[in-house]
């Protein structure tokens, strides 16, 4: 193979995918998640980990079967991601030290009520207002708390991970919302095309599901209110849909150069074709209604890629299933492609899996590759009341089989943050 088939049409290194790894609230492994995605199966069900009563939401895609050593966010978004990074690494047929960067995303998280109020509870009293800070920091002095100090810690995920796998350099932990799982895959897309390194380990992780975050959602009334079953909750594109599940999930995928990972035998998943991202400045947690950002996004991942709308023969929608974002992607959809749309199939992993946040934009890319390497279409689920206000072929409720060979996937997150990725089965 001549070195030309190894660079893009920007003569850039072309990104290869060479494993996989998902955890969801369908399971553990990406053999599991996918018979039951692509099955229709809901694993969105009744929150057990704290009391729900007095809640407008009590339904989550909560992950309850990764043992922990202690009750917090950050124990689990570590324990996601390590899980799915030992699958991702063994998929890719590579062992010992990783020797390339990691780019982690994980939730801005904080200690949980329930560490803080031990933690106030042995502070010291004081009568002086506004002393709550250094009550703290005289309480963790006299008994240091090393579980709670780590939960603190926004890059402590990432340094363990780095720990773990022997990845090269300071790792980079980020956060843009609903979009991190994306902005992690392309930052190391970048790092690849730019020579810096021939392999890249991507991954994005949110085990930060807690009563805190889920009073503070409901709050902006972004959350589903239809407890009752709680399979029926997500609903992207229905006219009925009232807001998104949210969920827990992380995701890892093993990048290399196209060319670096034929030199060494690996099997090839599918190629990281394009990137895109821009800026939404509208609202701090709701998108411009014009779609203006969105549209921007859509056709710079496809500029990225080096094709035109015609090449797109599946669209991975963010499909959250709240009112405004659905109809604001339907709109940002329909200018980029026209009335082709209506013919796309485009559907919604959320309606099965919930919202998984920090994650969802990994973890619907490794979806999304599956969708092109066995030739299926996952359904969008609970697609019973069609929102005639939204034309498009939503694969409702039932999956299909079609063989695509380029993809698109959507995430567009709270604070502006908008990215979408071009994945194909093989390159141009």
């Amino acid at each position: 193979m001549t070195a030309s088939a190894y660079r893009d049409h920007l003569g850039r290194p072309i990104v290869a995918v060479t494993g996989m790894g998902i955890i969801t609230s369908l399971g553990q492994g990406l053999s599991d998640n996918w018979a039951a995605l692509s099955s229709g199966t809901s694993g969105i069900h009744e929150i057990n980990r704290f009391p729900t009563e007095g809640l407008s939401t009590r339904i989550a895609g909560t992950v309850d079967f990764i043992g922990i050593p202690a009750p917090n966010a950050v124990e689990r978004s570590y324990a996601f991601a390590r899980e799915t990074t030992i699958e991702a690494l063994a998929d890719a047929g590579l062992s010992g030290d990783f020797n390339g960067p990691l780019f982690l995303a994980a939730p801005p998280i904080e200690p949980e009520w329930s560490a803080r109020f031990e933690l106030a509870d042995r502070s010291p009293a004081s009568e002086r207002p506004g002393d709550a800070y250094e009550r703290f920091l005289t309480a963790l002095r006299q008994r240091p708390d090393p579980a709670f100090h780590e939960a603190a810690l926004f890059g402590a995920i990432s340094e363990r991970l780095a720990d773990r796998f022997g990845t090269r350099g300071l790792p980079v932990t980020l956060s843009t919302a609903c979009a991190s799982g994306v902005t992690a895959i392309q930052l190391g897309i970048e790092a690849i095309r730019q020579g810096r390194t021939t392999r890249a380990l991507t991954v994005a992780t949110d085990g930060s599901l807690s009563a805190e975050a889920l009073i503070r959602f409901s709050l902006l009334s972004a959350l589903s209110t239809q407890n009752d079953p709680p399979t029926k909750a997500s609903k992207p594109f229905s006219k009925d849909r009232d807001g998104f599940v949210i969920a827990e999930g992380a995701a890892t995928l093993v990048l290399e150069s196209l060319e670096a990972a034929v030199a060494r035998g690996a099997k090839v998943l599918g190629i990281m074709k394009g990137a895109g991202d821009k800026a939404d400045s509208f609202h701090r947690t709701r998108s411009s209604p014009d779609g203006g950002p969105a549209i921007a996004t859509i056709r710079a991942a496809l500029a990225d890629a080096g094709i035109d709308e015609s090449g797109i023969g599946y669209i991975n929608a963010h499909g959250t299933s709240t009112p405004e974002n659905d109809k604001m992607e339907y709109g940002a959809m329909s200018a980029v492609f026209g009335e082709r749309i209506a013919g796309i199939p485009v559907s919604s992993n959320k309606s099965m899996i919930g919202h998984t946040l920090t994650a969802a934009g990994a973890v619907e890319a490794v979806f999304s590759l599956q969708t092109m390497l066995t030739g299926t279409l996952p359904p969008t689920i609970n697609y019973t009341n069609p929102d005639p206000s939204i034309v498009l072929d939503v694969v409702p409720n039932k999956k299909r089989q079609a063989q695509v060979s380029a993809v698109l996937s959507n995430s567009f997150g709270f604070g502006g943050q908008n990215a979408s990725l071009v994945m194909a089965l093989e390159p141009a």
